[in-house]
């Protein structure tokens, strides 16, 4: 079943077609990879969907439901989740205060969706002290050692490496609990080491969301996409398997240099 759907989705800028007229389907629970060369329009495209940028034409639809109108805030709401292509955590807070804030964000989005009084972590059993952990620190800590962060909770984020800020960055995006977890280049800055744990946490987070992955690294692509959508210049190149992009002409001639 189609978690995400987008028809006919352009974004100009002036005279140029950003994306032009995108078909594009991600299907539920799967990893699916965004490639293409430099100003393909990858990082456009995922701003359309998540809606940081708004259409000039084209739908999207989400769990069947028409999403073109609907806000980045808005969206979130609704389960769709993302990280930069720069980190943009809050270099000055803990790696907790990080993802704490992304939890409150979801707690407050679903105090308002069923109403403050009658929400179950409403009020101060949220912040509550005692023998009993608040859902707010609950939720914190699964999303930091999802992510392999749980001994860093303490350490400000700017004293953290690159790679575990961008691990970071993904734990605050697994905070706001997601259906969609959309990742712009994650590996990008990262060790060898890092980037094989970050595959680690990509598998682990793919057992409850579908992922959408924009990446230059086509190790990572091969070695975590099931399925693969290819753009330049805007438009869709090609889709298939991994195996099949790789034995695609078009696209060993547009991208992969072969």
């Amino acid at each position: 079943m189609n978690l995400l759907s987008a028809k006919n989705l352009s974004r100009h800028f002036g005279g140029i077609r950003a994306v032009d007229n995108v078909d594009l389907n991600l299907v539920e629970g799967e990893i699916r990879a965004l490639i293409g060369p430099n100003g393909a329009g990858k990082s456009t495209l995922v701003s359309l969907l998540c809606g940081r940028l708004q259409a000039s034409s084209g739908t999207v639809h989400f769990q069947a439901r028409d999403i073109s109108n609907l806000k980045a805030d808005e969206r979130v709401k609704l389960g769709i989740a993302y990280t930069f292509q720069i980190t943009s955590v809050f270099a000055n807070l803990s790696c907790h205060d990080n993802v704490a804030l992304a939890v409150q964000r979801q707690l407050t989005l679903k105090d308002k969706d069923v109403g403050e009084e009658n929400s179950p972590q409403a009020g101060h059993s949220r912040f509550k002290k005692g023998g009993s952990k608040t859902v707010l620190q609950e939720q914190t800590e699964i999303a930091l050692d999802r992510v392999g962060l749980a001994t860093y909770s303490k350490t400000t984020a700017k004293n953290l490496s690159y790679g575990h800020q961008r691990l970071l960055e993904v734990a605050m995006g697994l905070a706001l609990q997601p259906t969609l977890l959309m990742l712009d280049e994650p590996t990008q800055g990262l060790s060898d080491s890092e980037i094989e744990h970050f595959k680690q946490v990509i598998h682990t987070v793919a057992e409850n969301a579908t992922v959408l992955l924009i990446e230059h690294n086509m190790s990572v692509v091969m070695a975590l996409a099931q399925s693969i959508t290819v753009l330049d210049a805007g438009k869709i190149l090609a889709e298939g398997t991994p195996q099949e992009i790789q034995q695609n002409q078009a696209v060993q001639n547009a991208y992969l240099g072969s």
